[in-house]
């Protein structure tokens, strides 16, 4: 399959790397220029499980995209963050055909509506993935364990192409599964965002000491009641007391010493963050029906002010 990833950060270095090894053909775009720079004179490069690996792939800055003007991808995944998408896709359009589909498989909510503007919903795909990456630096991805791919048609139409996917990424070993509800399982991951990547980043902390903190419980069930007061009104009646697990049991898991993307944004890089997409979505969309979401007001709040705090 034809193949372009927007986003060549940590996930994005994933899913190509593992993509191009199974035999599709990878194009590479991405808005930071050391990236697009190290990767130009030296390949996409991994510590891939603890085994060097290194890849020569085609790469283009967003603004350099006009010089792939016969280029049609069959699929374009998404990997952004969530703040870029907009941006992104503004420079990226022109590779989008009428027969060009998009996967997005940014965390958070809302993208969907980013994305029509530039792809037809016939031909957007929505997922989630819970793999997880990290970069060492310009072209340099670490990507330790396990994951999954989740990923539906955002239309009812003929699942053809998402099932085509599906193969494609079966055989990359990205373990995937076409979903008949991905809006769930979108809103149960954004309540693993907007828990661990939100508080790890203001207590400037890893998963596994959050879990250690007595106020911990309470903060993720109070938090992840507001999520599920908010979905309860799009109709996604989520399971609070298994999101609760599903979230807890990653604090004595093996990402226990990880520093969640968010972290590793604010703390690490002082980049902006994806939080107007998570937990800010959450309160935003409680304004708008009338529920009261106070934690992740307070939480959106403070990450934008530590954003300011550390850009300034």
């Amino acid at each position: 399959m034809k193949i372009a990833i927007v986003g060549v950060g940590a996930m994005g270095s994933r899913f190509a790397l593992m993509l191009k090894h199974s035999g599709n053909e990878v194009t590479l775009i991405d808005g930071w220029q050391p990236n697009v720079e190290a990767i130009k004179a030296h390949g996409l490069q991994a510590d891939f499980n603890g085994k060097h690996v290194q890849s020569k792939m085609p790469i283009y800055a967003l603004d350099e995209v006009d010089q792939l003007q016969d280029y049609q991808p069959d699929l374009i995944i998404a990997f952004t963050k969530s703040n870029q998408l907009d941006e992104a896709f503004q420079k990226a359009q022109s590779l989008i055909s009428p027969q060009t589909y998009v996967l997005c498989l940014l965390n958070g909510m809302g993208h969907e509506e980013i994305l029509k503007k530039y792809v037809s919903e016939e031909h957007l795909i929505l997922g989630i993935t819970m793999w997880t990456a990290g970069l060492a630096g310009p072209g340099q991805a670490t990507l330790f364990g396990n994951g999954n791919v989740e990923l539906q048609n955002f239309a009812a139409v003929d699942k053809d192409f998402a099932v085509e996917v599906e193969q494609v990424f079966a055989a990359a070993g990205l373990n995937p599964k076409y979903s008949d509800n991905v809006s769930y399982s979108i809103w149960r991951k954004a309540c693993v965002n907007g828990t661990l990547n939100t508080l790890c980043s203001i207590l400037d902390c890893n998963i596994g000491e959050l879990g250690q903190t007595k106020e911990s419980e309470a903060l993720l069930k109070t938090i992840i009641a507001e999520f599920a007061a908010v979905a309860a009104h799009e109709g996604i009646d989520l399971d609070q007391a298994e999101v609760f697990e599903h979230v807890a049991e990653t604090f004595t898991a093996d990402i226990a010493d990880h520093y969640p993307s968010m972290y590793q944004d604010l703390i690490k890089n002082h980049r902006n963050t994806e939080i107007d997409f998570i937990n800010g979505a959450v309160w935003r969309r409680g304004q708008e029906y009338g529920i009261a979401t106070p934690y992740c007001a307070l939480i959106t709040q403070l990450i934008h002010a530590k954003e300011q705090l550390l850009n300034k």
